[in-house]
Protein backbone atom coordinates (compact mmCIF):
# COMPACT_ATOMS: atom_id res chain seq x y z
CA UNK A 1 0.00 0.00 0.00
CA UNK A 2 2.69 2.21 0.64
CA UNK A 3 4.32 1.54 -2.64
CA UNK A 4 0.80 2.85 -4.17
CA UNK A 5 0.68 5.74 -2.32
CA UNK A 6 4.09 7.42 -3.18
CA UNK A 7 2.43 7.66 -6.57
CA UNK A 8 0.23 10.99 -5.28
CA UNK A 9 2.91 11.68 -2.58
CA UNK A 10 5.73 12.04 -4.61
CA UNK A 11 7.14 15.17 -6.70
CA UNK A 12 8.50 13.05 -9.61
CA UNK A 13 4.98 10.98 -9.83
CA UNK A 14 3.13 14.27 -10.03
CA UNK A 15 5.82 15.95 -12.52
CA UNK A 16 5.14 12.48 -14.80
CA UNK A 17 1.18 12.87 -14.80
CA UNK A 18 0.80 16.45 -15.07
CA UNK A 19 3.30 16.36 -18.07
CA UNK A 20 1.29 13.48 -19.72
CA UNK A 21 -1.57 15.63 -19.75
CA UNK A 22 -1.14 18.33 -20.67
CA UNK A 23 0.68 16.50 -23.32
CA UNK A 24 -2.61 14.38 -23.88
CA UNK A 25 -5.07 17.64 -23.72
CA UNK A 26 -2.33 19.12 -26.99
CA UNK A 27 -2.72 16.26 -28.58
CA UNK A 28 -6.53 15.65 -28.51
CA UNK A 29 -7.05 19.32 -29.56
CA UNK A 30 -8.35 20.35 -25.99
CA UNK A 31 -5.83 22.91 -26.03
CA UNK A 32 -5.00 24.22 -29.23
CA UNK A 33 -3.02 27.34 -28.92
CA UNK A 34 -0.59 28.69 -26.26
CA UNK A 35 -0.25 32.92 -25.35
CA UNK A 36 3.18 33.97 -26.89
CA UNK A 37 4.77 37.57 -25.88
CA UNK A 38 5.86 39.16 -29.45
CA UNK A 39 8.82 40.75 -30.20
CA UNK A 40 8.92 44.54 -29.57
CA UNK A 41 10.10 48.07 -29.87
CA UNK A 42 8.31 49.93 -27.36
CA UNK A 43 6.88 49.53 -24.25
CA UNK A 44 3.09 50.79 -25.24
CA UNK A 45 3.78 48.35 -28.30
CA UNK A 46 3.87 45.50 -26.34
CA UNK A 47 1.14 46.22 -23.99
CA UNK A 48 -1.31 46.54 -27.02
CA UNK A 49 -0.42 43.03 -28.26
CA UNK A 50 -0.80 41.54 -25.30
CA UNK A 51 -3.27 38.58 -25.38
CA UNK A 52 -4.55 38.95 -21.80
CA UNK A 53 -7.75 36.05 -21.41
CA UNK A 54 -5.07 33.20 -23.02
CA UNK A 55 -2.88 34.52 -20.37
CA UNK A 56 -5.00 34.77 -17.58
CA UNK A 57 -6.78 30.67 -18.36
CA UNK A 58 -2.85 29.63 -18.92
CA UNK A 59 -2.49 31.23 -15.72
CA UNK A 60 -5.50 29.39 -14.17
CA UNK A 61 -4.47 26.08 -16.12
CA UNK A 62 -0.97 25.54 -14.61
CA UNK A 63 -1.80 27.25 -11.20
CA UNK A 64 -4.50 24.09 -10.82
CA UNK A 65 -2.25 21.59 -11.84
CA UNK A 66 0.53 22.11 -10.30
CA UNK A 67 -1.49 23.33 -6.83
CA UNK A 68 -2.81 19.49 -7.31
CA UNK A 69 0.67 18.25 -6.92
CA UNK A 70 1.44 20.48 -4.12
CA UNK A 71 -1.81 19.79 -2.34
CA UNK A 72 -1.37 16.13 -2.26
CA UNK A 73 2.55 16.36 -1.45
CA UNK A 74 3.12 18.76 1.21
CA UNK A 75 -0.99 19.78 2.39
CA UNK A 76 -0.29 23.84 0.53
CA UNK A 77 -2.62 24.31 -2.07
CA UNK A 78 -3.91 27.31 -0.97
CA UNK A 79 -0.64 28.82 -0.18
CA UNK A 80 0.55 27.78 -3.55
CA UNK A 81 -2.82 29.43 -5.07
CA UNK A 82 -2.14 32.42 -3.19
CA UNK A 83 1.82 33.00 -4.49
CA UNK A 84 1.53 31.50 -7.78
CA UNK A 85 -0.07 34.38 -9.64
CA UNK A 86 3.03 36.57 -8.51
CA UNK A 87 5.21 33.88 -10.16
CA UNK A 88 3.53 34.14 -13.10
CA UNK A 89 3.54 37.73 -13.39
CA UNK A 90 7.19 37.70 -13.14
CA UNK A 91 7.62 34.71 -15.46
CA UNK A 92 5.75 37.11 -17.68
CA UNK A 93 7.67 40.16 -17.11
CA UNK A 94 10.59 38.05 -18.48
CA UNK A 95 9.30 36.96 -21.40
CA UNK A 96 8.10 40.78 -21.87
CA UNK A 97 12.03 41.96 -21.41
CA UNK A 98 13.46 38.74 -23.65
CA UNK A 99 10.80 40.00 -26.17
CA UNK A 100 12.63 43.03 -26.59
CA UNK A 101 13.96 43.76 -29.87
CA UNK A 102 17.56 45.08 -28.87
CA UNK A 103 18.56 42.75 -26.34
CA UNK A 104 17.37 39.78 -28.32
CA UNK A 105 19.78 40.65 -31.09
CA UNK A 106 22.47 39.88 -27.81
CA UNK A 107 21.50 36.33 -27.67
CA UNK A 108 19.57 37.35 -24.02
CA UNK A 109 17.12 34.77 -23.82
CA UNK A 110 14.21 34.73 -20.93
CA UNK A 111 16.19 31.86 -19.07
CA UNK A 112 18.77 34.47 -18.14
CA UNK A 113 16.23 37.33 -17.76
CA UNK A 114 13.67 35.03 -15.46
CA UNK A 115 17.32 33.99 -13.10
CA UNK A 116 18.00 37.10 -12.55
CA UNK A 117 14.42 38.75 -11.69
CA UNK A 118 14.91 35.81 -9.39
CA UNK A 119 17.79 36.72 -7.93
CA UNK A 120 17.23 40.39 -7.62
CA UNK A 121 14.28 40.12 -5.92
CA UNK A 122 15.29 37.00 -3.63
CA UNK A 123 18.91 39.10 -2.49
CA UNK A 124 17.34 42.96 -2.30
CA UNK A 125 14.03 42.05 -1.30
CA UNK A 126 14.01 38.56 0.89
CA UNK A 127 11.68 36.21 -0.19
CA UNK A 128 8.26 36.58 1.94
CA UNK A 129 7.09 33.72 3.90
CA UNK A 130 3.69 33.96 1.94
CA UNK A 131 5.39 33.48 -1.47
CA UNK A 132 7.34 30.64 -0.38
CA UNK A 133 5.10 27.55 -1.06
CA UNK A 134 4.52 28.77 -4.63
CA UNK A 135 8.22 28.51 -5.08
CA UNK A 136 8.87 24.98 -6.67
CA UNK A 137 11.55 24.78 -9.15
CA UNK A 138 11.78 21.05 -9.05
CA UNK A 139 8.08 20.37 -9.55
CA UNK A 140 8.13 22.75 -12.10
CA UNK A 141 11.84 21.88 -14.46
CA UNK A 142 10.50 17.91 -13.68
CA UNK A 143 7.46 18.78 -15.35
CA UNK A 144 9.09 20.41 -18.33
CA UNK A 145 11.17 17.91 -18.44
CA UNK A 146 8.56 15.02 -18.96
CA UNK A 147 7.23 17.32 -22.02
CA UNK A 148 10.60 18.02 -23.38
CA UNK A 149 10.46 14.24 -24.37
CA UNK A 150 7.49 14.45 -26.21
CA UNK A 151 9.99 17.43 -28.03
CA UNK A 152 13.21 14.53 -28.63
CA UNK A 153 13.29 12.13 -31.42
CA UNK A 154 13.89 8.78 -29.52
CA UNK A 155 16.60 7.93 -32.04
CA UNK A 156 17.98 11.34 -30.17
CA UNK A 157 17.92 9.45 -27.19
CA UNK A 158 19.77 6.14 -28.21
CA UNK A 159 22.26 8.07 -30.57
CA UNK A 160 23.58 10.16 -27.67
CA UNK A 161 23.02 7.85 -24.79
CA UNK A 162 25.32 5.51 -26.75
CA UNK A 163 28.37 7.85 -25.86
CA UNK A 164 26.54 10.37 -23.18
CA UNK A 165 27.13 7.17 -20.92
CA UNK A 166 30.96 8.02 -21.68
CA UNK A 167 30.24 11.61 -20.45
CA UNK A 168 27.51 10.89 -18.14
CA UNK A 169 28.92 7.89 -16.20
CA UNK A 170 32.51 7.63 -17.13
CA UNK A 171 33.53 10.71 -15.31
CA UNK A 172 31.32 10.22 -12.41
CA UNK A 173 33.42 8.00 -10.27
CA UNK A 174 36.55 9.27 -10.95
CA UNK A 175 35.33 12.49 -9.63
CA UNK A 176 33.50 11.11 -6.81
CA UNK A 177 36.35 8.77 -4.96
CA UNK A 178 38.77 11.42 -6.11
CA UNK A 179 37.04 14.02 -3.32
CA UNK A 180 36.53 11.43 -1.00
CA UNK A 181 39.82 10.29 -0.62
CA UNK A 182 41.30 14.04 -1.05
CA UNK A 183 38.53 15.62 1.29
CA UNK A 184 38.68 12.43 3.78
CA UNK A 185 42.74 12.19 3.63
CA UNK A 186 43.89 16.10 3.12
CA UNK A 187 41.37 17.98 4.25
CA UNK A 188 40.15 16.07 7.10
CA UNK A 189 36.80 16.18 7.06
CA UNK A 190 34.44 13.69 7.94
CA UNK A 191 33.52 11.23 5.81
CA UNK A 192 29.36 12.06 5.75
CA UNK A 193 30.18 15.48 4.61
CA UNK A 194 32.99 14.66 1.94
CA UNK A 195 30.63 11.99 0.48
CA UNK A 196 27.78 14.39 0.32
CA UNK A 197 29.68 17.42 -1.37
CA UNK A 198 31.70 14.52 -3.91
CA UNK A 199 27.87 13.42 -4.48
CA UNK A 200 26.33 16.89 -5.54
CA UNK A 201 29.55 17.69 -7.47
CA UNK A 202 29.82 14.07 -9.41
CA UNK A 203 26.15 13.67 -10.32
CA UNK A 204 23.58 16.36 -10.03
CA UNK A 205 23.69 18.37 -7.42
CA UNK A 206 20.93 18.81 -4.67
CA UNK A 207 19.29 15.37 -5.56
CA UNK A 208 22.40 13.50 -5.28
CA UNK A 209 23.53 15.82 -2.10
CA UNK A 210 20.30 14.49 -0.45
CA UNK A 211 20.68 11.07 -1.36
CA UNK A 212 24.17 10.40 -0.52
CA UNK A 213 23.67 12.43 2.69
CA UNK A 214 20.71 10.00 3.48
CA UNK A 215 22.98 6.39 2.59
CA UNK A 216 25.81 8.08 4.90
CA UNK A 217 23.89 9.42 7.64
CA UNK A 218 25.10 13.04 7.08
CA UNK A 219 24.25 15.75 9.78
CA UNK A 220 21.73 17.78 8.46
CA UNK A 221 24.21 21.23 8.70
CA UNK A 222 26.35 18.78 6.56
CA UNK A 223 23.50 18.83 3.74
CA UNK A 224 22.90 22.04 4.27
CA UNK A 225 26.25 23.80 3.96
CA UNK A 226 26.96 21.12 0.60
CA UNK A 227 23.41 22.35 -0.74
CA UNK A 228 24.40 25.69 0.03
CA UNK A 229 27.53 25.48 -2.43
CA UNK A 230 26.02 23.91 -5.09
CA UNK A 231 23.18 26.37 -5.92
CA UNK A 232 26.23 29.29 -5.55
CA UNK A 233 28.20 27.53 -7.96
CA UNK A 234 24.98 26.11 -10.23
CA UNK A 235 23.41 29.94 -10.82
CA UNK A 236 27.57 30.53 -11.64
CA UNK A 237 28.39 27.99 -14.18
CA UNK A 238 25.05 28.29 -15.70
CA UNK A 239 25.80 32.13 -16.48
CA UNK A 240 29.16 31.60 -17.59
CA UNK A 241 29.69 28.26 -18.54
CA UNK A 242 27.70 29.06 -22.30
CA UNK A 243 29.64 31.90 -22.37
CA UNK A 244 32.84 29.83 -22.16
CA UNK A 245 31.13 27.58 -24.84
CA UNK A 246 30.49 30.62 -27.16
CA UNK A 247 34.42 31.78 -26.69
CA UNK A 248 36.10 28.46 -27.55
CA UNK A 249 33.25 27.85 -30.67
CA UNK A 250 32.71 24.48 -29.19
CA UNK A 251 30.33 22.35 -31.73
CA UNK A 252 27.02 22.53 -29.64
CA UNK A 253 26.19 18.73 -29.23
CA UNK A 254 29.89 19.08 -27.48
CA UNK A 255 28.78 22.04 -25.90
CA UNK A 256 25.58 20.82 -24.22
CA UNK A 257 27.30 17.49 -23.40
CA UNK A 258 29.85 19.58 -21.34
CA UNK A 259 27.04 21.60 -19.39
CA UNK A 260 24.58 18.47 -19.27
CA UNK A 261 27.66 17.15 -17.42
CA UNK A 262 29.26 19.38 -15.06
CA UNK A 263 26.34 21.65 -14.42
CA UNK A 264 24.79 20.69 -10.80
CA UNK A 265 21.17 21.33 -11.28
CA UNK A 266 18.83 19.77 -14.21
CA UNK A 267 17.26 22.94 -14.28
CA UNK A 268 20.31 24.77 -15.05
CA UNK A 269 21.71 22.71 -17.31
CA UNK A 270 18.61 23.22 -19.06
CA UNK A 271 18.80 27.18 -19.06
CA UNK A 272 22.41 26.71 -19.93
CA UNK A 273 22.04 24.79 -22.87
CA UNK A 274 18.91 27.09 -24.11
CA UNK A 275 21.52 30.10 -24.33
CA UNK A 276 23.15 27.57 -26.95
CA UNK A 277 20.40 26.65 -29.05
CA UNK A 278 18.02 23.63 -29.47
CA UNK A 279 21.04 21.26 -30.29
CA UNK A 280 22.68 21.98 -27.13
CA UNK A 281 19.57 22.27 -24.45
CA UNK A 282 18.48 18.31 -26.23
CA UNK A 283 21.94 17.02 -25.88
CA UNK A 284 22.70 18.42 -22.06
CA UNK A 285 19.15 17.64 -21.09
CA UNK A 286 20.08 13.83 -22.56
CA UNK A 287 23.10 13.92 -20.63
CA UNK A 288 21.35 15.05 -17.25
CA UNK A 289 19.14 12.31 -17.64
CA UNK A 290 21.59 9.51 -17.98
CA UNK A 291 23.48 11.03 -15.03
CA UNK A 292 20.33 11.29 -13.18
CA UNK A 293 19.68 7.47 -13.50
CA UNK A 294 23.00 6.80 -11.59
CA UNK A 295 21.53 8.64 -8.52
CA UNK A 296 20.04 5.05 -7.25
CA UNK A 297 23.44 3.48 -7.86
CA UNK A 298 25.48 5.98 -6.24
CA UNK A 299 23.39 5.82 -3.20
CA UNK A 300 23.22 2.09 -2.59
CA UNK A 301 27.08 2.27 -3.35
CA UNK A 302 27.08 4.72 -0.66
CA UNK A 303 25.14 2.41 1.68
CA UNK A 304 27.23 -0.14 0.68
CA UNK A 305 30.37 1.12 1.60
CA UNK A 306 28.84 2.47 4.82
CA UNK A 307 27.68 -0.60 6.28
CA UNK A 308 30.76 -2.48 5.61
CA UNK A 309 33.65 -0.23 5.65
CA UNK A 310 32.78 3.38 7.87
CA UNK A 311 29.72 2.10 10.59
CA UNK A 312 30.61 -1.63 9.97
CA UNK A 313 28.77 -2.19 13.65
CA UNK A 314 25.61 -0.61 12.73
CA UNK A 315 24.09 -3.37 11.58
CA UNK A 316 22.08 -1.69 8.73
CA UNK A 317 21.29 -4.10 5.32
CA UNK A 318 20.14 -1.69 2.68
CA UNK A 319 17.69 -3.55 0.51
CA UNK A 320 17.81 -3.63 -3.51
CA UNK A 321 14.48 -1.64 -3.33
CA UNK A 322 16.71 1.33 -2.06
CA UNK A 323 18.14 1.81 -6.52
CA UNK A 324 13.97 2.70 -7.04
CA UNK A 325 13.42 4.48 -4.39
CA UNK A 326 16.02 6.69 -5.17
CA UNK A 327 15.50 6.49 -8.95
CA UNK A 328 14.31 9.90 -10.32
CA UNK A 329 10.74 8.59 -11.78
CA UNK A 330 10.65 11.91 -13.61
CA UNK A 331 13.45 10.14 -16.32
CA UNK A 332 10.66 7.76 -16.79
CA UNK A 333 8.40 10.34 -17.77
CA UNK A 334 10.52 12.19 -20.46
CA UNK A 335 11.85 8.60 -21.71
CA UNK A 336 8.06 7.25 -22.05
CA UNK A 337 7.14 10.78 -24.01
CA UNK A 338 9.40 10.63 -26.28
CA UNK A 339 8.75 6.76 -27.13
CA UNK A 340 4.86 7.29 -27.27
CA UNK A 341 5.38 10.90 -29.82
CA UNK A 342 8.24 9.43 -31.57
CA UNK A 343 7.54 6.00 -31.99
CA UNK A 344 3.20 6.02 -31.89
CA UNK A 345 1.76 9.63 -32.06
CA UNK A 346 3.46 10.91 -35.04
CA UNK A 347 3.02 7.34 -37.56
CA UNK A 348 -0.35 7.64 -36.50
CA UNK A 349 -1.02 11.37 -37.14
CA UNK A 350 1.57 12.30 -39.84
CA UNK A 351 4.18 14.61 -39.44
CA UNK A 352 2.27 18.06 -40.16
CA UNK A 353 -0.39 17.78 -37.55
CA UNK A 354 2.31 16.12 -34.82
CA UNK A 355 4.50 19.02 -35.49
CA UNK A 356 1.49 21.45 -34.85
CA UNK A 357 0.60 19.72 -31.69
CA UNK A 358 4.27 19.74 -30.58
CA UNK A 359 4.56 23.42 -31.24
CA UNK A 360 1.65 23.92 -28.37
CA UNK A 361 3.47 21.59 -26.09
CA UNK A 362 6.74 23.73 -26.53
CA UNK A 363 5.38 26.61 -25.29
CA UNK A 364 3.86 25.06 -21.94
CA UNK A 365 7.46 23.50 -21.51
CA UNK A 366 8.39 26.80 -21.89
CA UNK A 367 6.52 28.81 -19.61
CA UNK A 368 7.31 25.68 -17.15
CA UNK A 369 11.12 26.10 -17.57
CA UNK A 370 10.79 29.69 -16.70
CA UNK A 371 8.85 29.49 -13.69
CA UNK A 372 11.56 27.24 -12.93
CA UNK A 373 14.66 29.51 -13.58
CA UNK A 374 12.34 32.27 -11.80
CA UNK A 375 12.21 29.92 -8.75
CA UNK A 376 16.01 28.81 -8.86
CA UNK A 377 16.88 32.42 -8.61
CA UNK A 378 14.49 33.32 -5.59
CA UNK A 379 16.16 30.22 -3.92
CA UNK A 380 19.53 31.53 -4.03
CA UNK A 381 20.29 33.88 -1.40
CA UNK A 382 23.84 34.63 -2.01
CA UNK A 383 24.96 36.51 1.09
CA UNK A 384 22.85 33.59 3.74
CA UNK A 385 24.70 30.64 1.27
CA UNK A 386 28.21 33.07 1.51
CA UNK A 387 28.00 32.75 5.57
CA UNK A 388 27.43 28.92 5.44
CA UNK A 389 30.84 28.61 3.78
CA UNK A 390 33.23 30.06 6.18
CA UNK A 391 36.39 27.51 6.90
CA UNK A 392 37.57 27.18 3.61
CA UNK A 393 38.38 23.46 3.45
CA UNK A 394 34.46 22.72 2.16
CA UNK A 395 34.56 25.48 -0.30
CA UNK A 396 38.33 23.99 -1.13
CA UNK A 397 37.16 20.33 -1.57
CA UNK A 398 34.22 21.49 -3.85
CA UNK A 399 36.60 23.95 -5.86
CA UNK A 400 39.27 21.05 -6.63
CA UNK A 401 36.68 18.70 -7.54
CA UNK A 402 34.15 21.03 -9.37
CA UNK A 403 37.51 21.98 -11.61
CA UNK A 404 38.43 17.85 -11.86
CA UNK A 405 34.94 17.33 -12.93
CA UNK A 406 34.49 19.92 -15.67
CA UNK A 407 38.46 19.26 -17.29
CA UNK A 408 37.91 15.51 -17.75
CA UNK A 409 33.99 16.07 -18.21
CA UNK A 410 35.44 18.41 -21.12
CA UNK A 411 37.94 15.75 -22.74
CA UNK A 412 35.39 12.93 -22.09
CA UNK A 413 32.48 15.41 -24.38
CA UNK A 414 34.60 16.07 -26.81
CA UNK A 415 36.08 12.29 -27.42
CA UNK A 416 32.43 11.33 -27.21
CA UNK A 417 31.14 13.90 -30.23
CA UNK A 418 33.23 15.87 -31.75
CA UNK A 419 34.29 12.45 -34.35
CA UNK A 420 37.12 12.02 -33.22
CA UNK A 421 36.45 8.38 -31.48
CA UNK A 422 32.47 7.81 -33.47
CA UNK A 423 30.88 8.92 -36.21
CA UNK A 424 29.53 12.54 -35.67
CA UNK A 425 25.92 12.68 -34.44
CA UNK A 426 23.38 15.04 -36.35
CA UNK A 427 20.27 15.41 -34.41
CA UNK A 428 16.76 14.66 -35.79
CA UNK A 429 14.64 17.55 -35.62
CA UNK A 430 10.68 16.69 -34.30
Amino acid sequence: MGNWKKLVTLEDWWAVWIGFLLLGSVFLGVVSGIPKIPQWSTLGEVLASAPVAPLLLLMLGLGGLCGLAVGAIHRQAVRFAVGFPILFCLTLLSFMVAGNRTLAAYGLSYALWALLIGLAWSNLMGVPGWLKPAVRSELFIKTGLVILGAEIVFGNILALGRYGIIVAWGVTPVVLVSMFWFGCRRLKLAPSFTVTIAAATSVCGVSAAIAAAGASKAKKEELTLAVAMTLIFTVLMMVFMPLVCRWMDLDRIVAGAWLGGTIDSTGAVVAAGQMLGDQAMQTAAVIKMIQNASIGLVALLIALYWVTRVEPNEGRRPGAMEIWDRFPKFVLGFIAASCVVSLVLVPLLGSEPADRSLQASKAIRTWLFCLAFLCIGLDSNFRALTRQMAGGRPLLLYWSGQTLNIALTLLAAWLAFSGVLFPKINLLQP
